[in-house]
């Protein structure tokens, strides 16, 4: 198991993403942070990892509040001694066309997206620090590196964690810290379930493979980057989404 051992944390772990992530990690063997604002997403993802004999332990954490994010990594760290990796991955979306965009909306996403990344990964980092070592992982998006028709917030937040990670990776570096984007394209997770399926098969045929993506997909890429055998990669962003951009 390539994460054997590991203490991970992973933010927005109740739904998509986040949970296929937090499975496929403790399926590696690694120590995992459940972390959700939604408790019963939170006890799903956990439940169904102790199902199958992983390590897991819930948290209700929202991103935007410093103090539940430092109140987990306390607990962590307590009960570890350490944390070797985390995953940036809790986001949302509040779509419209910058003329009929609110300050509301636009501000909802950056906080969560952006600034929610900045404060997980601060906390973290202190702890990551005096160990010499860590690896911090978010999810971006295609649509950072490429812009969408409607997403203005979602787009800012998306390109910004590009920027962050790549200056993470030069800051903390010869820490023995990597930082690393992850970039998915149309994946198959709640946030699509209020799209059209004339839209859904529109997306599809943007896509080289013909198909959109699975959680899992993502999962698996972030489970390599948090591995050793990733241990060369810093400052990467890698674009997960069948071929859609080409």
């Amino acid at each position: 198991m390539r994460l054997a051992g590991k203490v991970c944390i992973v933010t927005g772990a109740g739904r998509g993403i986040g949970k296929a992530t937090a499975i496929k990690f403790a399926q590696e063997g690694a120590r995992v942070a459940v972390c959700d604002v939604t408790p019963e997403w939170v006890d799903d993802t956990v439940r169904e990892i102790r199902q199958t004999d992983g390590e897991a332990v819930g948290f209700i954490v929202d991103v935007r509040n410093r103090a539940s994010i430092e109140r987990m990594v306390k607990e962590m760290v307590a009960m570890y001694g350490r944390i070797d990796c985390l995953v940036n991955n809790a986001g949302i979306v509040r779509d419209a066309q910058l003329k009929n965009m609110t300050d509301e909306q636009f501000d909802q996403v950056i906080e969560i997206n952006l600034k929610g990344v900045y404060n997980c990964t601060k906390a973290v980092v202190e702890a990551m620090l005096p160990q010499q070592s860590g690896v911090i992982l978010t999810t971006s998006s295609v649509v950072g590196l490429y812009g969408n028709f409607g997403q203005t917030n979602y787009a800012a937040s998306k390109s910004a964690v590009i920027g962050m990670t790549k200056t993470w990776a030069r800051e903390l570096g010869r820490s023995g810290i990597r930082a690393n984007a992850v970039c998915p394209g149309f994946i198959q997770t709640p946030i699509l379930s209020t799209v059209p399926e004339r839209v859904l098969a529109a997306m599809e045929q943007k896509v080289p493979l013909g198909r959109l993506g699975k959680p899992e997909e993502i999962a698996a890429t972030f489970a390599f980057l948090a591995s050793d055998e990733a241990s060369y990669i810093n400052g990467a962003v890698i674009e997960v989404s069948g071929g859609m951009s080409l």
